[in-house]
């Protein structure tokens, strides 16, 4: 099925490619995804003409301006987002493409000691004797925070690391450990790895990781529907998957 579905994609992005007319296509995106957004359309707009204009932030935040009757063409978000914003009239029906997945890392300064996070229990460990904690702020909408959080409660240190919590309102956790204002930052792989003066000392352990997927959808109120269908397609060729595992992203379904 997934050899059908970029073989489908390419003949869409290479149609789009003859469309005489260029189109400006709006994208509101999850921050996560920001890599695979810089990567990936400087070609489409090579290809077919076309422009792209993003713009980034929490899924929570995009989701509340959305519904708040902001303007987009296409959305990429998480599943459950978009699939809310086709319940509510916002998304156009069977245009949701799931494009990637992307899961949580830690991260400290560059030339830090790297702590040891291979295993649940010396995760834990590591958290509680850091001195402090970075992660996105749960009540910002972004989907690391908010696992984040429930993880804690899960391992049972949500108490003794709230003191010494970090809250980040959005962008990259990363660059605040890098400025010194964190010893440690939990945050999603891909907003980890671009960041200079960061380092990643590696996955969560295979037992509490978890899989952020992030999901396109077309606005009801598109100005071309099919340039966005065309973008959407472009994140399904073997070339944007090999820029995907470059930047810590993972495709959607394997």
């Amino acid at each position: 099925m997934r050899t059908i579905l970029i073989a489908a994609s390419m003949m869409a992005f290479a149609n789009a490619a003859t469309t005489a007319a260029a189109a400006e296509i709006k994208v509101l995106h999850g921050g996560a995804f920001t890599q695979m957004m810089t990567a990936i359309v400087p070609d489409f707009e090579k290809a077919t003409g076309n422009k792209v204009v993003t713009e980034r932030d929490t899924v929570g935040a995009l989701m509340k301006a959305i519904e708040g009757g902001a303007s987009f063409d296409m959305a990429v978000l998480t599943p459950e987002a978009i699939d809310e914003l086709f319940k509510k009239g916002r998304v156009v029906a069977g245009s949701r493409a799931d494009l990637a997945k992307v899961g949580v890392g830690v991260v400290v300064k560059s030339g830090a000691p790297r702590p040891d996070i291979g295993s649940v229990e010396a995760f834990k460990k590591t958290l509680l004797s850091a001195k402090s904690v970075a992660y996105i702020d749960p009540q910002a909408g972004g989907s690391s925070g908010i696992y984040v959080a429930r993880l804690l409660d899960r391992l049972g240190i949500a108490a003794e690391i709230k003191p010494k919590a970090v809250l980040i309102h959005g962008g990259a956790v990363a660059e605040h450990v890098v400025d010194g204002e964190a010893e440690i930052g939990i945050h999603q792989i891909s907003e980890i790895l671009p960041v200079k003066g960061a380092t990643l000392v590696g996955p969560l352990p295979q037992e509490i990781q978890n899989f952020t997927v992030y999901s396109a959808g077309i606005s009801t109120g598109a100005r071309d529907p099919g340039a966005a269908k065309a973008l959407i397609a472009s994140f399904a060729t073997p070339k944007a998957i090999a820029m995907m595992k470059e930047r810590g992203v993972a495709p959607a379904a394997p």
